[in-house]
């Protein structure tokens, strides 16, 4: 079958069978940033935003995504760059496998709920697994990221 969505903000038309997941449609498209580490919603991985919220595309069946608005890591580099040197500063710089992963999880923590505390995070990330960096240099990048929003948001200047 064919379906058709937006990636990125651009149309596309890709052939899929059935029981495909996004994740499969979006690796033939040549999407490098999805990744799929367990193929069981365990990982994190594979996250991309489908209509502004986190999905885990390897438990999206591929016709689910027709006429629906897909964004990856590719989609958001701006955004993804900026959180990229809030981890780096923290030395939680990831080997680049799971990265893409937590950065559309955190992008999305910070649309949906900008002002999250610490343990709102946690539970929101919790699905996010990394065997590079360990977590509290994350927690750390995630803390000030969040809080740099929020202080633009009220006209704050906040490095």
């Amino acid at each position: 079958m064919t379906i058709e969505f937006t990636l990125n903000g651009q149309p596309v038309s890709a052939q899929a069978q059935a029981d495909d997941s996004l994740y499969t449609v979006l690796r033939a498209l040549n999407i490098a940033s999805v990744k799929c580490g367990c193929e069981t919603t365990n990982c994190g991985l594979c996250t991309v935003h489908m209509n502004g919220r986190a999905v885990l595309s390897c438990s999206v069946p591929a016709p689910r995504a027709a006429g629906q608005q897909v964004v990856t890591l590719e989609g958001l580099q701006e955004q993804a760059k900026e959180f990229g040197g809030y981890l780096a500063d923290e030395g939680a710089e990831q080997c680049g496998f799971c990265a893409p992963g937590l950065i559309m999880n955190v992008l999305a923590l910070a649309k949906e709920n900008p002002h999250a505390t610490d343990a709102e995070a946690d539970a929101y990330l919790a699905g996010n697994l990394c065997r590079c960096s360990g977590y509290m240099g994350q927690r750390r990048a995630i803390r000030r990221y969040l809080d740099a929003l929020a202080a633009r948001e009220s006209g704050e200047v906040r490095a």
